[in-house]
């Protein structure tokens, strides 16, 4: 089968980092992969939550919108219809938290809440993904600008993330996947990797009919190469930023 913007199976949609996009946070960056275009934004606040306050613990958390016009329909902003949020969100941004609460020593973080802000300006599939992986870029600026001002005394950040979906469309895996694709895949996948290969969360399933365990495997491989090369352009927007 051919893919609907002419990519090999194995291959990445086009992304471009944007460092320090909003001067206002110690860490912030515009993240275009493919047509998916997602900032991230994080911040210090200088308190936990009440069931870490007098622990000397930190905290990380993360929040996760898509903006109204980021969608061809209007998406409702979260919050306005009674105060409630949609499942999904909740499910993404609690995900995004759960990835960085695995890379970051929060036991020498000191009493602070470390926010990774996610906000979807123009959706095309993989916007969890994107976000995760723009995430590990906006926390490292943040996490350094603190050690520079001697908030921090030490790197408390454990290593480098990159997330990736890999699908199986018309029986064939395919790496990467835009919104056409996501939404005709017979079965579709969310890799959470460090950079050292190691796996924090995978999410995902079979739509059609049961998967197996050949097929998975292959979806594992095009996914292990994914979060290489985009650790690779990771690493190469923060040696030129730095």
């Amino acid at each position: 089968m051919s893919r609907v913007d002419g990519r090999a199976p194995d291959q990445l949609r086009n992304v471009k980092i944007h460092r320090d996009f909003i001067p206002s946070a110690p860490g912030s960056v515009l993240f275009e992969w493919g047509n998916t275009r997602v900032i991230v934004t994080a911040t210090v606040e200088d308190r936990v939550p009440p069931f870490l306050v007098n622990t000397g613990r930190g905290w990380l958390s993360a929040e996760y919108g898509m903006l109204p016009g980021s969608t061809d329909r209007r998406k409702p902003r979260d919050g306005r219809r009674g105060g409630n949020v949609d499942g999904r969100t909740v499910e993404i941004q609690r995900l995004i938290g759960r990835t960085f609460r695995n890379l970051v020593k929060l036991d020498k973080l000191g009493p602070r809440t470390i926010w990774l802000d996610c906000d979807v300006i123009q959706a095309d599939g993989g916007t969890r993904t994107a976000s995760i992986t723009a995430s590990y870029l906006a926390l490292y600026d943040c996490l350094r600008r603190l050690r520079e001002r001697k908030v921090l005394k030490h790197d408390v950040l454990l290593g480098g993330v990159s997330a990736v979906s890999v699908g199986v469309v018309e029986g064939k895996a395919l790496l990467d996947l835009c919104y056409e694709e996501d939404s005709r895949a017979d079965a579709d996948f969310n890799f959470v990797m460090t950079h050292e290969g190691k796996i924090i969360e995978i999410q995902g399933g079979s739509e059609q009919r049961p998967l197996s365990k050949e097929k998975f495997d292959e979806c594992y491989a095009l996914a292990e190469k994914g979060v290489h090369q985009l650790q690779s352009l990771q690493n190469t927007a923060l040696i030129a930023g730095s």
